[in-house]
């Protein structure tokens, strides 16, 4: 074959460290922009990316020139640091150290998109982790808890 194609979709999941409320309602549309703008950066397209305070979440085409986990580093690293240069308030902010990256159909990525853009009423209803419990049953992880929140 004379062309590698992929067409890979992922639900990339990733929360504030010691899920802190860190991602202010003033703070947060600037920090999904800016984690749009390096994900592109990074060859995805963005279907949507959202969240509340303690958490985001992305629905991107992934590309094949890059792994799961260089794509994590360099977003979390970068946006780390933006976020920390936003003001003194935002000083100790952190990422978690893990994620969620889930694969997902094309015939359910309207789904998907939905359910990031419903995030706010959604968390009226369920913590992070218990949202996050309920994902990894759903794609058939099994974790030790005792290092799942790290």
């Amino acid at each position: 074959m004379a062309h590698s194609l992929s067409k890979i979709i992922l639900h990339v999941v990733f929360s504030t460290k010691d899920r802190e409320n860190s991602i202010t309602d003033s703070l947060r549309p600037r920090v999904h922009a800016y984690l749009a703008q390096v994900v592109r950066s990074l060859g995805c397209e963005v279907h949507i990316l959202g969240g509340v305070a303690d958490h985001v979440h992305l629905a991107v085409d992934f590309p094949r020139t890059i792994t799961v986990a260089d794509f994590l580093k360099k977003i979390k690293g970068s946006s780390s640091k933006w976020i920390k240069e936003q003001g003194p308030e935002h000083q100790k902010f952190a990422w978690q150290v893990g994620y969620g990256a889930f694969s997902v159909s094309a015939s359910h990525k309207a789904k998907l998109i939905q359910y990031i853009a419903n995030q706010e009423e959604h968390h009226r209803k369920e913590s992070f982790q218990d949202e996050f419990r309920k994902l990894i049953k759903k794609y058939g992880i099994v974790v030790d808890e005792t290092y799942l929140w790290d």
